[in-house]
């Protein structure tokens, strides 16, 4: 008997049949022996409902209240999957974040995790109750409800599993799996068996939406096997294998590249003849920082006169304005030209653990978008990733390009 924590999103649950259905998984699981704990997200576009509501009421509304309203809508999947478990014989009960209690801290909107009550669930799941979590609530030491930011259900999940020790925690989503890069650009990409814990935290913060970024950070620290599937196929997750996230140490054959991720959400920014004297990037990304601004590749040129350079950096592309706003604010004591930005351009990521102890890797993608006759605007590197800036119409040829060039294609 194993303990499984599954973890339903929001087009799983999309409506009273989906709800209907994700109960008959959950049976599967309890009738062969295993204990399970729930955790759905809200029902599909239930959220942005919420979001319209609270901005209607008002743009700059208060975080704390927002925080009750959008937390509602997992409250109303939670009961309804309780139901609907107990409606075909499986003995279920819905329990909010802050009768878990899961405690966060009071960062309303983005709250962030800082310990799982057990002792009620674990006694629930012994005497063969089903408990059905919300996830994305959280609850201050005050009583006041909060919420962990968009995907923060994928948090809400691990951070269960991690507290209960369970064997390994399903995250229930609309693809089969985590693929080699989007299916949807390239047809020959295919479905991964393993990944680990690095990849994946690669990927999801590169652009991947199949994971949310925290969720993979937390069952990493905590050593919680995560397998991603559709909710969609008929059989449950222990019949059905989709992809496992594990530790390096569970996969004997490490692939140089792994996966292939990009990111659209991506403006370029570059400041020209600035000034080239100790302090001057504290100047330009400090206001940044200030702003609550998060800066990614960053790129300074070699100054020719030892006076003046050019400095380019990216920022999230919903960010422009406002960058574009203070750093105007900012230039005098800066002290640069002129400003230029570019948001028609995308993150191209190349991502694997086989690359540490690979050489010509990152010539491979360059040789890849050079015959390919696409411009490299921008190169980052670390460990286990090489990610590149071009222009965002090249984005589907240079996918399928470099997914053929370092063999990811589905034979």
């Amino acid at each position: 008997m194993s303990r499984l924590v599954l973890k339903f999103g929001g087009t799983s649950v999309g409506d009273v049949d989906r709800i209907k259905n994700v109960a008959r998984k959950v049976e599967a699981e309890v009738q062969a022996g295993h204990q399970v704990a729930v955790v759905v997200s809200a029902m599909s576009g239930v959220t942005n409902q919420l979001v319209k509501y609270c901005n209607a009421i008002d743009p700059l509304h208060d975080a704390a209240e927002y925080d009750v309203v959008v937390a509602s809508g997992e409250q109303v999947t939670s009961g309804l999957l309780a139901m609907a478990l107990q409606s075909i014989g499986i003995r279920s009960r819905s329990w909010q974040g802050w009768q878990v209690p899961i405690r966060s801290d009071d960062t309303f909107g983005k709250a962030r995790i800082a310990d799982v009550g057990t002792d009620a669930l674990l006694a629930a799941m012994a005497g063969g109750v089903v408990p059905v979590v919300p996830g994305f609530q959280g609850v201050t030491d005050g009583g006041r409800i909060t919420t962990l930011g968009r995907g923060g259900s994928d948090t809400s999940a691990v951070a269960l599993a991690a507290a209960l020790k369970a064997d390994r925690c399903d995250i229930y989503t609309d693809v089969d799996g985590v693929y080699t890069t989007d299916p949807r650009i390239v047809p020959a990409a295919r479905k991964m068996n393993r990944v680990t814990y690095e990849e994946m935290l690669e990927m999801a913060s590169l652009g991947a939406k199949v994971l949310q970024t925290r969720s993979v950070e937390l069952a990493m620290n905590h050593g919680v096997r995560v397998q991603v599937l559709s909710s969609f196929e008929a059989a449950p997750g222990s019949d059905l294998p989709g992809t496992l996230v594990v530790s390096e140490d569970e996969i004997v054959e490490q692939e140089v590249v792994s996966g292939i991720a990009y990111s659209r959400d991506e403006a370029k920014i570059t400041l020209r003849k600035v000034a080239d004297r100790p302090g001057v990037a504290a100047r330009i990304f400090g206001p940044l920082a200030a702003a609550a601004i998060n800066v990614d590749m960053i790129v300074q040129n070699v100054s020719e006169d030892g006076r003046t350079t050019d400095l380019t950096f990216t920022v999230g592309r919903a960010d422009l304005d406002r960058t574009n706003a203070v750093l105007e604010t900012s230039k005098d004591d800066i002290g640069f030209d002129r400003l230029a930005s570019d948001p028609t351009v995308v993150k191209i990521s190349i991502i694997g653990v086989g690359m540490r102890s690979h050489t010509g890797v990152a010539q491979t993608m360059f040789k890849t978008l050079a015959d390919e006759g696409i411009n490299i605007q921008v190169i980052t590197t670390s460990e286990i990733k090489v990610s590149v800036l071009i222009a965002e119409k090249y984005t589907e040829l240079a996918l399928r390009a470099l997914h053929t060039a370092y063999g990811l294609d589905r034979t």
